[in-house]
Formats: structure tokens, sequence, C-alpha cells
């Protein structure tokens, strides 16, 4: 067998003991991001008038034009297409360079929003409603919701953390790996979950945290019991809050809600919604539940008004899209073989997949009420924004995978062939 040459200058990168010379990324994982987008924005049109009116009739007001939501929404489709691009472009190890500091960034808004928002109530730099208070107001630009950047710094921060562990051989360690592993877990569950109440955002928070956690290769002894108590964790945070116990009641009640309709009234719109589009939907702009009757219809609620708009058909095509995306995430945390490129794979897939299938199974009532929005699709900007950006990381990262899966026998040949798929080099046999 050829040994593997280690690179020189800019031809490739060392990755442990193999060389991966940086090549065509994975296109695709561009393109079906890029179908859900402009999906999004198309619903977005359509429907954006009516929620306009919904809201000039409730505030008694005409700030709300029928281009309104629309104009937004591409504000934030060009938003997040530039960061994605950026961090398409922008050389890895900047960002794993930075890993702390972004980190750090996102425990200080969350702190900041603490400040502003639950301590000294200053309404014009937080954006507090039912009672939790989630967003910095930006004036004319909108508003930023910190746990997003909280998510994303945790994503490079951890990343690297595992990595460099695990290249010590500390990955099992309790003190040097489990402790700051749980500080983590614990800080960042404290800011987004119990403080601003958002548990849906909090469960993909710790989806990605437990599936970098399992593709570290720790053992699953330890692994079973740090589940066991984030398990046990959320539903403390549950019983302590009661808006969520109503919730849980509500789902559980299935159907059979004589006594619970307030409770049950977002959920059973939404079933209307997808069981209204049947087949093939009721057409783009025709859609009777986003004129008031369903609550949050552009933002967690839009995947039942896509259900309504283009029916089972519509709704399976986007699942597949969703689907296709993951499986391009899946496939190259298989072919990466540097571990920290792997996590942070993992850990876009992990937060991609939390966020679709919570956001789903909470629409057609296989799950609890959680708020979470549909990737690429809801209405806003910071959860879009953060979301294409970790994937435009995957996708500078498609860069340098190998051929084969890296869990059997390969030689992590080149892969620069105009294809993407290089061919194994084999040396001339010379007679002597």
């Amino acid at each position: 067998m050829q040994p593997v040459r280690r690179a020189s200058g800019r031809v490739g990168r060392v990755v442990h003991d193999a060389v991966v010379r940086r090549h065509r990324p994975d296109y695709q994982i561009a393109l079906f991001m890029g179908l859900l987008m402009l999906l999004g924005l198309i619903v977005m049109y359509a429907i954006g008038p009516q929620r306009a009116n919904v809201l000039n009739n409730a505030y008694g007001t005409n700030y709300y034009n029928s281009m309104y939501f629309f104009i937004k929404q591409s504000t934030s489709l060009g938003l997040a297409l530039v960061a994605f691009v950026a961090l398409a472009v922008v050389p890895y190890g900047w960002v794993k360079q930075h890993a702390a500091k972004i980190l750090v960034i996102g425990l200080a808004a969350c702190a900041l929003l603490v400040l502003t928002g639950n301590m000294l109530h200053l309404n014009s730099i937080a954006y507090c409603t039912n009672g939790a208070c989630r967003w910095f107001t930006l004036g004319p630009l909108g508003t930023l919701q910190p746990a997003e950047i909280l998510k994303f710094g945790v994503l490079v921060f951890m990343a690297g953390f595992f990595a460099m562990r695990a290249k010590q051989g500390l990955i099992n360690d309790f003190n040097k790996t489990i402790v700051p592993f749980l500080t983590i877990t614990a800080l960042s569950a404290l800011f987004v979950i119990i403080i601003q109440k958002d548990m849906g955002t909090g469960i993909s928070l710790m989806a990605i945290l437990l599936i970098m956690l399992v593709m570290t290769g720790i053992r699953a002894t330890i692994i079973a019991k740090i589940i066991g108590a984030v398990v046990m964790a959320g539903v403390v945070m549950i019983l302590i809050a009661p808006h969520r116990l109503e919730r849980v009641a509500t789902f559980f009640q299935g159907d059979n809600t004589t006594t619970g309709q307030e409770t049950s009234y977002q959920i059973t719109h939404a079933k209307i919604a997808i069981g209204s589009g049947g087949l093939f939907g009721v057409g783009i702009g025709n859609s009777v539940e986003a004129t008031g009757y369903l609550p949050e219809a552009i933002n967690d609620s839009v995947f039942a008004i896509l259900g309504e708009t283009f029916g089972f058909v519509g709704l399976t095509v986007i699942i597949l899209l969703f689907g296709a995306l993951l499986m391009r995430l899946i496939r190259l945390t298989d072919r990466l073989p540097d571990m920290w490129m792997r996590l942070i794979v993992a850990g876009v897939f992990g937060w991609l997949s939390a966020h679709v299938i919570l956001n789903i199974a909470a629409m057609i009532g296989v799950f609890p009420l959680t708020g979470i929005t549909l990737p690429l699709l809801s209405f806003g900007g910071t959860s879009m924004i953060f979301i294409a950006g970790a994937l435009g990381l995957a996708f500078q990262l498609s860069r340098y995978t190998v051929q084969g899966s890296i869990n059997k026998e390969n030689t992590y040949e080149n892969l620069g062939s105009r294809r993407g798929v290089g061919r194994t080099r084999h040396p001339r046999s010379r007679s002597n």
C-alpha cells in the first residue's frame, strides 16, 4: 500500500495522519437549503397580506401593509445567504480559533437580555411578550434573539473542546471533560429554558450537545447517565412552569378536549389546516386558517399553513427536502477524518433535525407544542441567519471529505477530482 504523504504549502491539509486535499464542496447542501428558503418566501408572499390584516384589526392600526412580511422575510433571507457565504468562505480555522469568544458573546448577550428585560424592564432594548424576554429590539431592523448566538457558540466551542479531549485521551475523564460539559449545559439551560422560558430552543440546544457527545465515542454508561440527568431536569422544568404543564396536559387529552378547548386551540386549528389541504392543497393565497384562525400562522405554525396550501403532496416534498439535507450532513460526518469537523457537522445535524422534528410533530399532534420554528421556512430572521451560517460552515467542511466511510479501512486519498469523487491512486509497477 502506498504510504500516506503529508501535505505541503497550499496543496492540502494534514488531518491526523492523512492528506485530504481541498476539493469541490457538496453543492447539494446549498441546493436543498435554497429550495426550502425559496418555498418559505413564496408562502410568506401568499399569506403575508392576511397576517397584516389580522394584526391591523387586532391593534387598530395601519402599520402593517400587504408586503410587510414578504419584505421582512426577503431581508432575512438575504442576510441568511450572506451568513451562509461568509461561513463557507472564511477559513474554518478562524472559526475554530475564535470559538471561545463566540461562546462568551452568546452568554454575554443572554446575560444582557436578563439585565435589560427581566430586571430593568427597558422595553426600548428588550422585547418581552407573554412574560418572556427573548429578543433585543433593533428598531426598524426588527429583533435579535441571543439564544441563537449562544447555540452557534456552543456548537463551535464544544466541538473544539471534545476534539481536544479526545486527542488527549481524556474524553471519559469526569473532572476534565464531563464537569465542563455539564457546566456549559447547565448555564445554557439556565438562560434559555429557565430565564427566557423557551423550551423549544432549549431542546434544540440540548440536541446539539448530546449528539456531539455521542459522536466523541465516550463510554455508553456515561452517555446513559447524562441523558438520564437531562431528561430528569427537563421533567422538573416542565413541572415548575404552569404553561408547560398545561401544554403537556392538553397533549395527553388528544382530540377529547371538552374541558380544554382554549389550551388546544392552536393544535386543533393546525390539524384543521392540514386536513383542509387534502391531497394537493387549496392553492397559494387561498388559506383560510391564515386569516386569523390559526395562531402564529407565519411562525411556529407555518407547517400547517403549508399543508393547507400545498396539501399532502406538498408536505411530502417539504419533508423529503429536509430529509435529503439531513442525509447530506450524515454523509459528511461519515467521511470527515478530523474529529473537530465531524463534531461540527454532527452538531449542525442535531440543531436542524431538532427543529424539524419538534415543529412537525407538534403540528400533527404527536408531541406537545414547544414554540419552535420550522428552519428556513418560518418567519423570523435570527433563526434563519444562524442556521444558514451553520450550514455554510458544514458546506465548507464538505471540501475535506475522504472517499468512502472513515469507519472502513482506506488510505484517505485525495478527493480533488472535478466530479468531487476522487479515484484511488496506485503506484505504477516498475520492472527492475
